[in-house]
């Protein structure tokens, strides 16, 4: 089964977040291996990239405004080959302020949900939904429409 990271500044402090978070991950796991790196906000980019680098594992994906934007389906096709070749990956979202300029150029590969900016804690369930998502087109299924 093929590891998923999810690497995060800050926490989430309130429920309805946490508890959209959790049917996700209880989603998620018939078709990975789901964990979480909540990393405290820091003062500066710079140091929060130090941590957000040491946890990156496998196939790194930076969650940018800047990044490249793609469809559900591409984005489920581009998944499906990582999984094929039981590539771990990991997802990073920044803190409210972004992502340090050399976390996004040491990712392979920055993605855009879209150009509007999202609260962080949001942003991870709308991720959460779409590691799903793709998973389910995958695998088939209707959950995709």
């Amino acid at each position: 089964m093929v590891k998923v990271n999810i690497v995060c500044v800050g926490k989430l402090k309130e429920g309805y977040w946490r508890d959209a978070v959790a049917e996700y991950a209880k989603r998620l796991s018939r078709f990975c291996k789901l964990e979480f790196c909540e990393l405290p906000e820091k003062r500066t980019l710079e140091e929060e990239a130090e941590g957000i680098l040491r946890a990156c594992r496998g196939h790194v994906f930076a969650l940018t405004l800047e990044g490249n934007a793609c469809t559900s389906e591409q984005f489920a096709k581009k998944l499906g080959a990582l999984c094929g070749a039981g590539t771990e990956m990991t997802f990073v979202i920044g803190s409210s302020c972004g992502l340090a300029e050399h976390v996004k150029r040491a990712a392979a590969e920055q993605l855009s949900f879209s150009r509007f900016t999202f609260p962080h804690q949001m942003m991870r369930v709308i991720l959460l939904e779409q590691i799903y998502r793709a998973f389910m087109i995958c695998a088939g299924a209707e959950y995709h429409k």
